[in-house]
């Protein structure tokens, strides 16, 4: 099979429920293979459930998948427990990082490469890349990972995910509190991960950033796909720039400013999350 026509993941139908609470309707989207989508949204819109959805942990979360399918590399997952997604090439790295804080940064690192059915070379060949995109996951090899700053505990939760050698990568909100250089080195990151043939479906609070990582964007609010096309026709959408990249209609707000006689006032973006 050609690369241009390898099949990627394709969620088609899928809502989701937390109990009574519906927390996506009808979602369906496509990550084509050896390509970055971004999934944009605010709080409660559903993006970390999303993720879940595909990663088959909703139902440590108390939620569960209420129609629709998830197919990835042409294969139903959706029926699969999480460690046989993970052995089918999907991984999710979560929000807020979540290593194993008491945990050396060398033993995190090979926790991530439990889900693998590859070889000891496999995985010391996997634990190389690991090291070569952030050398200082080598250099610190021995201590504690909750010792690590944000920005470094970051780089081992995507290192982490990278020991299973996942042909699909799930980021949740991967530059979520980190200083600015460091969410830049965290994207340089994530276009090396995919110059190397790894598929992203990314969440990112950053929506600039993540229009500038990916091909493909959506939008999901309240648990709904509202938008969807390339992501630099979103990045040039009122609506878009209006809503998540803090970019108002300069006529309306020297309308507003005059009526209120003050300065237009220009909204910025609000961290959001996934719901819960």
């Amino acid at each position: 099979m050609s690369k241009a026509n390898e099949p990627g993941l394709v969620v088609d139908g899928v809502s989701v429920g937390y109990g009574p609470v519906r927390a996506l309707r009808g979602v369906t989207l496509e990550v084509p293979a050896r390509s970055v989508v971004a999934v944009l949204g605010g709080n409660g819109a559903g993006k970390t459930t999303l993720l879940r959805a595909v990663s088959r942990t909703l139902g440590f979360h108390g939620g569960a998948v209420t129609s629709g399918t998830v197919d990835f590399g042409g294969r139903r997952i959706g029926g699969l427990s999480a460690d046989r997604v993970v052995a089918a090439g999907v991984c999710q790295v979560p929000e807020g990082r979540r290593v194993f804080a008491r945990m050396t940064v060398a033993d995190n690192l090979r926790a991530g490469a439990l889900g693998s059915h590859g070889s000891r070379a496999d995985k010391a060949a996997a634990l190389r890349r690991v090291h070569e995109l952030f050398p200082v996951l080598a250099d610190r090899a021995q201590q504690r990972a909750g010792l690590l700053s944000g920005g470094e505990q970051q780089m081992l939760a995507v290192g982490r995910a990278l020991m299973a050698a996942p042909k699909l990568l799930l980021l949740d909100e991967p530059s979520l509190g980190l200083a600015p250089l460091m969410a830049a080195r965290i994207a340089d990151t994530i276009r090396e991960i995919n110059a190397q043939g790894v598929s992203v479906l990314l969440v990112e609070q950053n929506a600039a950033l993540a229009l500038r990582l990916a091909s493909h964007a959506y939008v999901l609010e309240v648990g709904e796909i509202t938008l969807h096309g390339r992501a630099d026709e979103l990045a040039g959408s009122d609506e878009v720039r209006r809503r998540y990249l803090g970019v108002v209609d300069e006529t309306a707000a020297s309308d507003a400013a005059a009526a209120t006689g003050g300065a237009a006032h220009t909204p910025t973006l609000s961290r959001w999350g996934g719901a819960r």
